[in-house]
């Protein structure tokens, strides 16, 4: 079965399961697509670090010119992971300038931003917390205040610290009225989530702040991304720039399956991705760890969701069927 084949078969299969747990237009009332509280109508803005280890970057790109989520944004800054953010930043505005040039539209510049780690302060109280003001953070805030309506809030795909997103609440509060925040971060062990690494031991008091005050869908279920684009696939890559650049990135993704940082757009773009959901609360009854962020603890009318199982297949099947579709390059 070649790769175009192999991607409907899955895709249809996924497709029949998610009508089947619903997701459509009901009496005049707007549901959402899958699981969880966006889908792929929503705007979404990236904000990462490093550019080589995965394939949000790519899935974003196309998935913005073929059915998925409008790409609003893309932040990306230095982490201790990652902390050069010249590197970090040359890296992405390459792939830019091959998504552009290989005839993908509505491709935003990259917004550098640089901002430590915030710190917890001695009462203790979140509204005392000095903010960075990081150019992250005010994008956020302005990309949020443009095109957040009250039933389509603007998505900010977290793969780093929450730090942007903290530091955005510490400007304005009134955000957390316009942003859904969808990070891949941390684990799930029934029947809690922990917000540690991936991402979430980078900067526990952003993660305490987003737990407490945004919206947030923390996906904790990974997978192995090296499957999603094989050496043997290479040859059907699409032939213009955008193709050239992920043939050459292939050799440098990593394998480990919690690096994929995608696993938080597709969550977003593709409705029957997220498998299950558990609702959840963080637990503020504990006392502030400085390796991680508050557990996340079962609560039906929590304001957290965790994706615990995701469809894997699904992430490659969409993938090809973007990239071998030639109206995705404007053809």
């Amino acid at each position: 079965m070649n790769a175009r084949r192999r991607a409907a078969a899955v895709l249809a299969a996924f497709s029949l399961a998610a009508m089947a747990c619903g997701g459509s237009l009901d009496a005049g009332r707007d549901r959402s697509h899958g699981l969880l509280p966006v889908d792929e109508r929503n705007p979404v803005i990236i904000d990462n670090d490093w550019w080589k280890d995965n394939w949000l970057g790519e899935y974003a790109m196309l998935l913005a010119n073929n059915g998925g989520p409008p790409l609003a944004g893309i932040i990306i800054s230095n982490t201790a992971y990652w902390p050069d953010v010249s590197a970090n930043a040359s890296g992405w505005t390459n792939l830019v300038t091959a998504a552009r040039s290989s005839g993908l539209e509505n491709i935003p510049d990259v917004t550098v931003s640089v901002g430590a780690a915030l710190a917890r302060p001695a009462d203790g109280r979140i509204d005392s917390t000095t903010p960075n003001r990081s150019a992250g953070a005010r994008l956020i805030v302005d990309v949020s205040r443009q095109l957040s309506l009250p039933w389509r809030p603007v998505v900010v795909l977290g793969g780093a610290p929450l730090t942007n997103l903290a530091d955005a609440y510490l400007i304005d509060h009134s955000v957390v009225d316009r942003v859904v925040v969808v990070a891949a971060l941390g684990e799930y062990a029934a029947p809690k989530g922990t917000m540690n690494g991936p991402n979430g031991d980078l900067d526990p008091w952003a993660d305490w702040i987003v737990a407490q005050r945004f919206r947030y869908v923390q996906v904790s279920a990974y997978y192995g991304q090296t499957g999603d684009v094989t050496a043997a696939q290479v040859p059907d890559l699409p032939h213009n720039a955008l193709g050239t650049w992920m043939a050459d990135k292939l050799p440098d993704l990593f394998t480990i399956p919690n690096a994929s940082d995608q696993i938080a757009l597709l969550s977003v773009g593709l409705p029957a991705f997220a498998v299950a959901v558990q609702r959840a609360s963080p637990d503020t009854s504990v006392p502030f760890d400085p390796m991680q962020g508050p557990p996340l603890v079962p609560d039906p009318n929590g304001n957290a969701w965790i994706v615990t199982q995701i469809a894997a297949p699904l992430a490659a099947a969409r993938l090809w069927q973007v990239l071998l579709d030639p109206h995705t390059f404007g053809s």
